[in-house]
């Protein structure tokens, strides 16, 4: 008989977003006049800019005539996307890269659990907390996770604690890791890495031979000037990490799906008789088995991000999202609420009032000032007590939003 991927039993029965659609749609089965705002979940709201749609509209054309149609694309991805990235993402920050390097896909959270192919099940696994709930859950599907205890935490997980005592940064660990996933924007706290920050990981990843896959999903939302955007601006770290981006929150991609991973040739992992590996390599091979690419539709859209006028429409949503996030911060500062991020990143990390748990606080809101947010618990241990805030929305609607929050604090 067929037998089942056991692994995946051990994950929790519903993931974060499912369960809180499922107390958002039984609230409003009792409460059906009552107008929800969705501040929770980061979806962005405004349209994808007009370089990007006429860029897929006209790829849409090429695959109606003979002559520009395109069958099966390069599973790495169209050059003309790679050299766009290199030149705007990474040259004009002084990195230098390889086109053979970067790695095209339907997005971040694709290529995020995907990596996990190509590494041993029994390496240990470090994580901030609190985090993204995908890198675990991926982890857990391999059995790299372990078991889960009364606490939440996962047995072979290694959780760095990022609290409102430390300023949300991840202390180094005392311990040696196999794999450290770092996402900086931090979803969910807003929390970024200053250059010697992230070059104190680096060295350590380098010190301990471990591989770092570092989240830069928001990196476009960054404000201060000194705050890195790639891993790679700090010395060393091509031979230690794997950069994984996403255009879902750069240009409203979420519904398109493009993103790209970058595996320098110099990274490598080991063998148990010590043999050395290019994991550059072994992802090539990989994604050449199990993928077929991006759509050539969606990767003409990506390649218009970089465009004068692409970049223009790009910088006009950002500022608009980032915006909506200082206009919700102020106001929620206003109330004594502790209120964390919004600076560089899309998301208010806010902390309960009265020592009110995550899920209490999350019915707090939903069932007072029908708003809807995410429990801080949901991204780990040390989220408890907080929920997160998403300035992805209608500028009405977030100032709607905060308003009957503020009312009902």
């Amino acid at each position: 008989m067929a037998l089942v991927n056991e692994h995946l039993l051990r994950l929790l029965d519903n993931y974060l977003f499912t369960d809180i659609t499922r107390k958002v749609n039984s609230f409003k089965v009792t409460h059906p006049k009552a107008e929800v705002i969705h501040l929770g979940i980061g979806d962005v709201t405004r349209p994808i800019p007009a370089a990007c749609r006429e860029a897929m509209c006209k790829a849409v054309n090429d695959l109606g005539k003979a002559e520009t149609f395109h069958g099966y694309g390069p599973e790495q991805g169209y050059d003309f996307l790679i050299e766009a990235i290199l030149k705007h993402d990474y040259a004009s920050r002084g990195v230098s890269l390889s086109a053979s390097e970067i790695f095209i896909s339907d997005g971040a959270k694709t290529d995020t659990g995907n990596l996990g192919d190509i590494l041993r099940h029994d390496n240990s696994i470090g994580v901030t907390d609190p985090i993204y709930p995908a890198y675990i859950d991926s982890n857990v599907s391999s059995g790299r996770a372990g078991y889960i205890d009364e606490w939440g935490k996962w047995s072979n997980v290694v959780y760095i604690p990022c609290r409102m005592e430390n300023n949300f940064i991840p202390p180094i660990p005392e311990q040696r890791i196999d794999i450290i996933y770092l996402c900086f924007p931090n979803n969910p706290t807003g929390a970024v890495l200053t250059k010697n920050e992230l070059k104190n990981w680096v060295n350590y990843a380098i010190k301990n031979d471990a591989l770092i896959i570092f989240d830069a999903a928001y990196e476009a939302y960054i404000r201060q000037p000194d705050i890195p955007h790639s891993i790679y601006e700090i010395k060393g770290a091509k031979k230690v990490a794997i950069e994984i981006r996403s255009f879902s929150k750069t240009a409203g991609f979420t519904g398109v799906r493009c993103g790209y991973t970058v595996i320098p040739k110099e990274v490598t992992a080991a063998t148990l008789n010590g043999e050395r590996i290019s994991l550059n390599k072994l992802w090539l091979r990989r994604q050449t088995t199990k993928f077929n690419g991006a759509s050539y539709i969606s990767q003409r859209g990506a390649e218009a991000v970089y465009t004068p006028q692409g970049q223009e429409e790009v910088k006009t949503m950002i500022d608009y999202y980032m915006e909506n996030a200082r206009l919700m911060k102020k106001a929620l500062g206003g109330t004594g609420l502790k209120v964390f991020g919004g600076e560089n990143a899309p998301y208010l990390w806010v902390k309960a009032p009265d020592g009110m748990s995550s899920w209490k606080f999350f019915d707090k809101l939903l069932y007072d000032a029908q708003v809807v947010s995410t429990p801080g618990i949901g991204f780990g241990p040390s989220g408890e007590g907080y929920v997160r805030l998403t300035a992805f929305n209608d500028r009405r609607q977030c100032e709607e939003g905060i308003k009957r929050i503020c009312h009902y604090l």
